[in-house]
């Protein structure tokens, strides 16, 4: 039989999808649809709903306060809500994301995060705001002091030890691959001092690729980290092993955050060359690709997510 003929017309790439911020959270979703539309009841009724779950409550607001609009309509729910904590909260942590795109003073984003604090002071919403804040532009002193605020409210604050690990990263690059660096020191007291459920568990490992982030960046590390011998060593496998052992027994499905600790967990794996776990992680993962730690150092996301995802899955 012949083959058919070809189709007409060029054939189309397909398009790549744009990461969302907002995960696997479908509640989130449709609150930030109808928050684009100017209908800010919804978010209300998000936040509310939400209550003390702190961690959910800083992925939703960091999340709708990524969009350009956030920051009008959360002053206009202020106007029409002046006591409201959460226009508050969603207000500053806008502030702040405008901040970090050059678009507002960080004065004034500083000054909305502080009076957030003051409307609901349980809250570690406002000093997560604040953090992200100070993690690009602040000292490390200013750093510290705003994750103990966070920490004191929420001690296994999941978003806030992620930019703690981060930045700590960040330090004395020059020292190469020293396995005494601080970044991993405070990482496995993190996930000790966390109860045994907690994802934070996962932290060791997304402290091995932020301080790849910071090597390859200076030159002393491949740009490829499947090249670089980062993930191939003792201490390196004892984290991955530790990590997946606890995803096993553990997985938190439930956490607002899983995925990100889903793809720092598969980017891992992958660069360990553990292609049979890798394929489990990709599985899990699914449409929800985060940016992180997939653009190490430099790269396209989708790209090197793609080209990880087929190698294994096409293996396995």
């Amino acid at each position: 039989m012949s083959p058919p003929p070809p189709p007409l017309g060029r054939a189309r790439r397909r398009a790549v999808q744009p990461f969302d911020a907002a995960l696997d959270d479908t509640e989130l979703v449709a609150a930030r649809a109808a928050l684009a539309q100017g209908r800010w009841t919804a978010v209300r009724a998000l936040l509310a709903a939400t209550g003390d779950d702190w961690d959910r409550r800083g992925h939703r607001v960091t999340t709708l306060a990524l969009e350009s609009g956030t920051l009008a309509w959360a002053r206009d729910w202020q106007l029409a809500e002046p006591e409201s904590p959460d226009a508050a909260v969603l207000l500053a942590v806008a502030a702040v994301q405008r901040a970090l795109n050059g678009k507002e003073k960080p004065t004034a984003a500083r000054e909305a995060c502080r009076t957030a604090a003051g409307a609901l002071p349980a809250d570690p919403t406002p000093w997560l705001g604040l953090l992200m804040l100070e993690c690009v532009l602040g000292a490390d002193q200013d750093v510290v002091r705003l994750f103990d605020e966070v920490r004191h409210r929420c001690p296994d604050h999941h978003h806030a030890h992620h930019l703690m690990v981060a930045r700590l990263a960040e330090r004395r690059p020059e020292a190469g691959q020293d396995p005494l660096h601080e970044v991993y020191d405070f990482a496995t007291w993190s996930a000790e001092q966390a109860p045994a459920d907690s994802p934070l568990a996962i932290l060791p490992v997304v402290a091995h690729a932020e301080r790849y982030r910071v090597l390859a960046a200076a030159g002393s590390e491949p740009p490829d980290p499947v090249a670089s011998g980062h993930w191939g060593g003792r201490r390196a496998r004892q984290v991955m092993t530790s990590a997946f052992d606890w995803w096993l027994e553990w997985e938190r499905d439930d956490h607002p955050r899983s995925r990100l600790d889903l793809n720092f967990l598969g980017h891992a794996k992958f660069c360990e060359g553990r292609g049979a776990e890798a394929a489990a992680l990709f599985h899990r993962i699914g449409p929800h690709v985060t940016p992180v730690p997939w653009s190490y150092p430099g790269r396209d996301p989708h790209q090197a997510f793609r080209a990880a995802r087929d190698s294994v899955l096409g293996a396995v």
